[in-house]
Parts: C-alpha cells; sequence; structure tokens
C-alpha cells in the first residue's frame, strides 16, 4: 500500500525570497493557470476517493504578493521505500528546474481535500515546519468533489502570527491556548487568489467559450443534489461525535482535579489539627512535605486537536451553507421561470 510522509520544507539559502525578509504578511496570491491545471492532473492521475496527492509550489515573492509559477508532485512510494530521502527529491527537482531557467524557488505547498476534511494536526504540523523556515510560504487546498461540479475550488491558508508563537513555544495546554487568545476561528487566515494567464491563453478560451453551446452547461442547472449534501452531513456527525468524546474527556478531567483538591484540603486539614495537638502535648511539629509531589495534577486532555476538530466543523458547516445556497437559488430561478412560462 502506498504511503505519503508529511511534506517538510529544504531550508537552504537558495530557496530564500529574492525581494529580501517580508516586513508584511502576504496580501495576495497569484497563481498561473498552468499551475491549477498540474494540480487537478496529478489528482486525477493518482488521487482515487479519499487519497490525498501533495506537491511542492515554486515561484516568488513581488511585495505584498506571492506569485506562483510553477509547482511539482511528491512521488509515491510504498512502505518498502524506506531509504527514500524526500528532501534529497525536492532539491534534485528544485536544481534541475534551475538549469532550464525556470523559476525554483520554494514558497509552499499544496495537497488535495475530501469532501473539505483537511483541518487537522499534520496540516498545522507541516505548515508551521514550512512557514518558519520560509516566512512567505501557503498551503494551497484543491477540493476535486466541488470542482468536478463545475466550480473550481482552491484555497490558500497561512498559520496566524498567534498561532505561529504557539507553536514556537509548544505550549499547547489550555492556559497557555487562553493567554494567547487562540481559537478556532483564527488559527488559519485565508488569503485571496487570483489566477493569471497570457493573453493568448485569455484569446482561448474567451473563443472556446464562444463556441461552446448550451447543451454543454445544462448540468449547472441539475436541481438534484445527489449525495454531495448527505456525504458532507455524514462527515459533520462524525466530527460532531469526536468533540462530544473530547467534553467527556474535559468533564472527566475536571471530576478528577476537584477531587484531587478535596483530597489535598483535607489532608492539609488533617496535618494542621495533628500539629495543634503535638503542640499542647509539647512535641515537635510534624517535618514539612511538599504536597505537589503527593498530590500530582492529572494531565489535561490537549486542546490542540479539541481546536482543530472545531475548526473541521466549522469548514463542514461553511461547505454545507454553501451548497444549499446554490441549490436553493437554483429551485428560486426555476420557479420563477417556470411561473413565468
Amino acid at each position: 500500500m502506498a504511503t505519503r510522509k508529511e511534506p517538510s520544507p529544504v531550508s537552504t539559502v537558495a530557496m530564500a525570497s529574492t525581494s529580501g525578509t517580508l516586513d508584511s504578511p502576504v496580501k495576495q496570491i497569484q497563481i498561473e493557470g498552468l499551475v491549477v491545471l498540474k494540480i487537478i492532473k496529478h489528482y486525477q492521475e493518482e488521487g482515487q476517493g479519499s487519497e490525498v496527492v501533495q506537491g511542492v509550489l515554486l515561484g516568488l515573492v513581488v511585495e505584498d504578493r506571492l506569485e506562483i509559477t510553477n509547482c511539482f508532485p511528491f512521488p509515491q512510494h510504498t512502505e518498502d521505500d524506506a531509504d527514500f530521502d524526500e528532501v534529497q527529491y525536492q532539491m534534485e527537482m528544485m536544481r534541475s528546474l534551475r538549469h532550464v531557467n525556470i523559476d525554483h524557488l520554494h514558497v509552499g505547498w499544496y495537497q488535495s481535500t475530501f469532501y473539505g476534511s483537511f483541518v487537522s494536526r499534520a496540516l498545522l504540523d507541516s505548515q508551521f515546519s514550512y512557514q518558519h523556515a520560509i516566512e512567505e510560504s501557503v498551503v494551497l487546498i484543491y477540493d476535486p468533489i466541488k470542482t468536478a461540479q463545475g466550480s473550481l475550488s482552491l484555497k490558500a491558508y497561512r498559520l496566524t502570527p498567534k498561532l505561529m508563537e504557539i507553536c514556537k513555544e509548544k505550549d499547547f495546554t489550555p492556559e497557555g491556548l487562553k493567554k494567547a487568545n487562540i481559537g478556532f476561528e483564527n488559527m488559519f487566515e485565508e488569503v485571496p487568489i487570483i489566477i493569471k494567464n497570457s493573453h493568448l491563453i485569455s484569446a482561448l478560451l474567451f473563443d472556446l467559450e464562444e463556441k461552446s453551446t448550451v447543451h454543454d452547461k445544462h448540468e449547472l442547472l441539475n436541481l438534484s443534489s445527489s449525495n454531495h449534501l448527505e456525504k458532507s452531513l455524514q462527515l459533520l456527525m462524525d466530527r460532531v461525535d469526536d468533540m462530544s468524546q473530547d467534553i467527556v474527556k474535559y468533564n472527566t478531567y475536571s471530576r478528577n482535579l476537584s477531587k484531587q483538591q478535596q483530597q489535598k484540603h483535607q489532608y492539609v486539614q488533617r496535618r494542621q489539627q495533628e500539629n495543634v495537638q503535638r503542640q499542647t502535648r509539647g512535641e515537635a511539629a510534624l517535618p514539612e512535605e511538599d504536597i505537589t509531589k503527593m498530590f500530582k495534577p492529572p494531565q489535561p486532555p490537549p486542546r490542540m486537536d479539541t481546536l482543530l476538530i472545531a475548526g473541521q466543523v466549522n469548514n463542514y458547516c461553511q461547505n454545507v451553507k454553501e451548497f444549499t445556497s446554490q441549490n436553493l437559488g437554483k429551485l428560486f430561478m426555476a420557479e420563477a421561470l417556470q411561473g413565468h412560462n
């Protein structure tokens, strides 16, 4: 069975942006149409169902705009290929591109998603590694299911500065996240994307649009919801179940912590009473003890995993909202056309 390692950046000087240190965050992404076609082609060739495909993004930074001009996929390899060096592969690819005078600067990575299921700890760790090594790095999320329905789904995300600081300090405790005011809604920031084509390609697309017939577009008016809504709701319910399990874990942790605090308080009271009795008898007080070693607090459940689950639930809700709003718009339009006729 083919496996895929988590992508990691190649931290070399050759990957640095030619524009110097980025003083402000990336505010816009300009991606070549050919790069979009390569990403789509990569999924069509290697992606099967929920199989995730990943690759490297190449380009350069111009002021606050990130221009993505090329990409190449991560090769699939089996578990037997234990000696496969992914970093060495990336270096060889970028060296080959440089020899043929093609943009070879590393500016991020891309991956496909299955019904919007991409908010995970693996993506968080990978994007942190990229963004920590290459400040302007982004991750492109390509949704082949939405694209197959006639609407290209390609979104770019970066980690927010607050989350970057938390990841650097590796303080994922509830107190650390609360102090940094980190919630699921401010973990990732979406960067707007502009797809750029040359004038010749734009003229060709315009010519193809003029030659296309109405019969080729009848699927856009299809009122059936197929299984997209059903699958999205099923995935949403699964994530809600995961959230419920995390709530149960947190409630158990709260009960155990409260019980331990009560035991600690009772122990201290008994020690004080015994010292008072010993003092009345003229005896020496009991030696001081380190209570923190006797009553070690229970380990709190990982807060970051809960935030990621909440972020994924929010993403599913947004997908359902977009899908239902489009279907409702088609229904209202069909009703208006029927009433007009």
